[in-house]
């Protein structure tokens, strides 16, 4: 789909606010015909007739009701034209985040989060203009000009021609110039996103910079990068006045020519056009209404080209909300069933293969159980593809082939909102949101009450360290987490998790990265999550697949091995080599290493 099309695909987004802001503009611009009749009326009768305020009383009063009236109509439509902007950005960034739900991890990884912050943020933003200015100016000036004509024509059919002549000159300049901005326009808007996305990246990456003394040459960079912008935004600047110097001038030479004709006729003396041409004479009443609604003709024609602008900021920031929503996923889930397992839920896996791309196999022919009740541990060297699988339960991927069983349904033919509520997740980095660390724990039940958290965060053995705090429960998260050690911060996760009280929760090498403290507080809590729901556990930690029933190992998208941490260890396989590769200081430590990360 175009960019124009796409645009105008929106409109219905605006609802009846659009449409009452262009009645509006409209009943504006006849009573401005209305008015220039009535001052035409009003000064006529003053210098020419002798007429006193107490004759001219009621035109007076009529034309302040008009100047009243217009005034409250300007104001109606300011207010339904940043309505029908507001409506179509509130709903088209909430078709973005949905469609960015829909497309998880796996798109979302291959972007640069700046670039597209950009885009939800001031992109979504650059459309109020098109929507609350230039559709209402492009519909004005396809009334107004020709009502104006309308009744010009039996009253000066010399100056409707010189109207008639000159109007196209406005929008075919308009045309010509804004075309060259347009181009810079969008030149400027992707210069915007990379800036965007680069100063987010030299933001995240500060510490690093700092240790490795690169700061430096970054403020160079972005300074480098700002003054391009700059630049760009100062071209896009010179083209824009350009255009408005171009629609003023021909604006003016229309109204002069005008103003010309008629003072000519006035004066009695004889108008410059063709001799074979009978120039009809004017009175003093006619000359200055068709000269006070020359401006008003034109007025519509000098605001569409002001608002061209705002359509060209419009169109560059579409092209980028096209590229993510015409962005289909790999593949969907079409399911609508409801979950009809009972608590606690198996998972079966059978022949599973995903493939990223073509010729990069992440699964192939994978078939594992993780049975009603059990504490599944997954392990593999980096690469194996743990993550893959646990993405593939969250439901962000879609097997390429083979199906996943959750007890005796498909996963693919089941709901994906039901299925998530049945679903605990906790990673390896878990993430807080600002807000308290109640809001915080309620994340997956917003409705549950003070006591049910509390108990939560007791089970996860986090309210020695929250009741400690001034607020307890109320107390302030800063942006991910700030203030909290990493071991509160799982913490944290895990009382999520007992809140949500899910029948099968994934974790993520919940205890990686963890003091030996906080990892036995942290593990205390999963066993304690263990008990009456199925666990699947990426493994990092000895400690954690020490527990486990069963512990799965990993390799190249295949199950190599299975069995219990003693029963592995005799064998003498992959997973025995990896423990045995860590070296005697790591099994102390009761962890595995940092050899079988996942991808």
């Amino acid at each position: 789909m175009s960019v124009n099309a796409w645009l105008k695909s929106q409109r219905p987004l605006a609802g009846g606010a659009l449409t009452r802001t262009l009645w509006l503009n409209t009943a504006n611009g006849l009573l401005a015909v209305t008015q220039a009749w009535a001052l035409a009326v009003i000064l006529n009768d003053v210098i020419f007739e002798g007429a006193g305020l107490t004759d001219i009383r009621a035109w007076l009063w009529g034309l302040l009701g008009l100047f009243a009236l217009r005034a409250l109509i300007v104001w109606l439509a300011e207010r339904s034209a940043f309505q029908a902007a507001a409506d179509v950005r509130a709903t088209l960034r909430d078709q973005v985040h949905r469609h960015l739900q829909r497309l998880g991890p796996s798109y979302l990884s291959g972007q640069r989060s700046g670039a597209l912050v950009e885009t939800l943020t001031k992109g979504i933003d650059d459309l109020e203009g098109y929507y609350a200015r230039f559709v209402p100016a492009m519909t004005l000036v396809m009334i107004l000009p020709l009502a104006i004509l309308t009744v010009v024509m039996p009253v000066d059919w010399l100056a409707g021609l010189v109207l008639l002549l000159t109007a196209p000159m406005i929008p075919l300049f308009m045309i010509l110039i804004g075309s060259g901005a347009e181009v810079r326009n969008q030149r400027q808007w992707k210069q915007l996103a990379r800036m965007s996305a680069h100063f987010l990246d030299v933001i995240q990456g500060l510490t690093t910079l700092k240790l490795f003394g690169a700061s430096r040459r970054e403020v160079e960079v972005v300074a480098r990068v700002s003054d391009e912008y700059r630049h760009s935004t100062m071209q896009v600047l010179r083209v824009a006045f350009l255009s408005s110097a171009v629609l003023e001038f021909f604006a003016s030479v229309g109204i002069a020519i005008v103003a010309v004709f008629i003072g000519f006729r006035l004066y009695g003396l004889a108008v410059p056009v063709a001799p074979w041409l009978h120039v009809p004479e004017i009175g003093y009443l006619q000359g200055l209404f068709v000269l006070m609604l020359a401006p008003e003709f034109y007025a519509p024609l000098r605001n569409l080209g002001t608002q061209y602008h705002a359509r060209m900021g419009a169109v560059a920031a579409a092209e980028q909300l096209i590229r993510v929503l015409e962005t289909e996923p790999d593949r969907t889930n079409p399911g609508t069933e409801p979950l009809a397992a009972t608590r606690p839920l198996g998972v079966r896996f059978e022949a599973v293969r995903f493939r990223y791309e073509e010729g990069r196999e992440a699964l192939q022919d994978l078939s594992l159980e993780i049975p009603p009740g059990q504490r599944i541990a997954l392990v593999g060297t980096s690469g194996a593809g743990k993550t893959t699988v646990v993405n593939l339960l969250l439901g962000f991927l879609v097997p390429t082939e083979g199906r996943i069983l959750i007890g005796a349904q498909s996963l693919s033919d089941i709901d994906l909102d039901d299925w998530r509520r049945h679903l605990a997740w906790v990673p390896q980095q878990p993430r807080l949101f600002q807000g308290s660390i109640a809001d915080n724990i309620r994340l997956g039940r917003p409705e549950a009450d003070l006591e049910a958290v509390r108990e939560a965060a007791r089970r996860a053995r986090a309210d020695g360290f929250i009741e400690a705090l001034p607020d307890a429960y109320d107390s302030p998260v800063g942006e991910r987490g700030a203030g909290f050690s990493g071991g509160q911060i799982q913490r944290i996760a895990l009382a999520r998790a007992f809140l949500r009280d899910a029948p099968l929760v994934i974790l993520d090498e919940a205890t990686a990265n963890l003091d030996p403290e906080s990892e036995r507080l942290v593990q205390e809590g999963i066993d304690d999550l263990a008990r009456d729901r199925t666990l699947l556990v990426i493994a990092h930690r000895l400690a954690t697949v020490r527990r486990a029933d069963r512990i799965l190992v990993l390799d190249q998208g295949r199950v190599v091995e299975q069995g219990r941490h003693d029963e592995l260890i005799e064998t003498g396989g992959l997973y025995a080599r990896m423990i045995a590769a860590d070296g005697a200081s790591h099994l102390a430590q009761g962890g595995i290493g940092q050899g079988i990360e996942d991808r």
